[in-house]
C-alpha cells in the first residue's frame, strides 16, 4: 500500500519528548508507518518537543502537576498543527485527553514486567533492613513498603543513565525500570532480574505506546488504522478504564494488568494505601467485550472495600 501524503514536499511530523526511550517509541512508529505504506525514511520528521516533566528533574510529580507535565506541552504542539501524530508511553499518560485530541491507535504490547536494577543485589528480598530503595513512582513505593515495612524508599528520577549514575554514587542500593523500555532501548542487560506481576502488579498501560491524533483528522485516522494493535486496545480498554474510575493520577498508588485468553479478558487490580499500610486486590475474568465494563466494575467493588480516605496522603 502506498501512502499519499497531503503534501509530498512535506513529511509527516511525529512528536516526542527527547529521552532515549521516547525517541526509540517515535522510531518504532515511524519504522511501522514506513512498512505500512513502503515509504521512505525521509517521509517522516521526528520532532522532540521539551515537556515540563523533562525540566524539572529534582522534585516528585505529585509537587508540580502530576502526570500532564509530560504531555501537556506536546498536545498543546499537536493542536497548533505542527505536528501530525504524538507518541507516547501509555503508562504516562492522563484518563483524559484534551478536547480535539484522540488517542486511539495502541502498537503491540512489550514486556509489562517491572525490572529490579542494582548493583549489588540481586532481588528486594536480599536487601538488609534500612536498605534506601531509589523510586519516584507511588505505586513502586507503596509495593515495597507493603512487603518490606524494613526498607527506606528515597525519591529517584530521571532517565535510564541518570539512574544508574545515581546507585553508582550510592543514592539508593536499588531501584525499578520497566523492562519494555530496557527491551526499547536493547539494553535488557541493566536488570538484575525482571519481576514476575504475582510479586509486583506493573502500573497500568505498562509496556504499551499510543499514538494521538487531531479528532478531526480522518486522513490520520485512516494513516494509522494499519498500526492499530487490537489486543493491546483491548488490554487497555480494561486497564484505563480500570483507573479513570478510580480517579487515577500520579497521587493515587494503583497497578492494574489485563491479560487476554481467547476471548476471555483477565484483570487484575490493586490499590494500595501512598504509606504501604495496606494492600487490597482483585482477580477477575469477562468476555473481552466486556473489557471496559469490568475494569469500571472492578474498580467499584475495591472502593466499596477500601471506604473512605483509603488514598490519603500519610507521611
Amino acid at each position: 500500500m502506498k501512502l499519499k501524503l497531503p503534501d509530498p514536499l512535506q513529511p509527516l511530523n511525529i512528536g516526542t519528548r527527547g529521552s532515549p526511550l521516547a525517541l526509540a517509541q517515535a522510531y518504532e512508529t515511524r519504522d511501522r508507518l514506513m512498512a505500512a505504506f513502503d515509504l521512505p525514511q525521509e517521509a517522516f520528521e521526528i520532532v522532540v518537543i521539551k515537556t515540563t516533566g523533562d525540566r524539572i528533574t529534582d522534585r516528585p510529580l505529585k509537587e508540580i502537576g502530576g502526570k500532564g507535565l509530560f504531555t501537556r506541552e506536546i498536545e498543546e504542539t499537536l493542536l497548533s498543527g505542527t505536528i501530525d501524530i504524538a507518541v507516547h508511553s501509555m503508562k504516562d499518560m492522563p484518563v483524559l485527553q484534551p478536547d480535539g485530541l484522540v488517542l486511539d491507535t495502541y502498537l503491540p504490547r512489550e514486556d509489562v514486567r517491572d525490572a529490579f536494577v542494582s548493583p549489588h543485589y540481586a532481588s528486594l528480598s536480599d536487601l538488609p533492613a534500612g536498605t534506601k530503595v531509589g523510586t519516584s513512582s507511588l505505586r513502586r513505593k507503596a509495593q515495597v513498603l507493603v512487603a518490606y515495612p524494613q526498607l527506606e524508599v528515597v525519591e529517584f528520577r530521571g532517565n535510564v543513565q541518570t539512574r544508574l549514575k545515581k546507585l553508582d554514587d550510592g543514592v539508593a542500593a536499588c531501584t525499578f525500570l520497566a523492562m519494555a523500555g530496557l527491551n526499547r532501548l536493547d539494553q535488557a542487560e541493566i536488570a538484575r532480574t525482571a519481576i514476575d506481576p504475582a510479586t509486583m502488579l506493573p502500573a497500568v498501560a505498562q509496556g504499551a505506546i499510543g499514538i494521538e491524533r487531531r479528532a478531526d483528522d480522518s486522513r490520520m485516522a485512516e494513516i494509522l488504522a494499519p498500526l492499530h494493535h487490537q489486543d493491546t486496545g483491548l488490554q487497555l480498554s480494561a486497564e484505563r478504564a480500570f483507573l479513570t474510575a478510580l480517579d487515577g493520577s500520579c497521587e493515587t498508588p494503583i497497578a492494574g494488568l489485563a491479560e487476554l485468553d481467547g476471548n476471555s479478558i483477565r484483570l487484575r487490580g490493586e490499590i494500595l494505601r501512598p504509606d504501604g499500610s495496606q494492600s487490597l486486590q482483585d482477580d477477575q475474568t469477562a468476555s473481552a467485550e466486556d473489557a471496559a465494563e469490568l475494569g469500571r466494575d472492578m474498580a467499584q467493588a475495591l472502593l466499596d472495600r477500601a471506604g473512605t480516605g483509603f488514598f490519603d496522603w500519610r507521611q
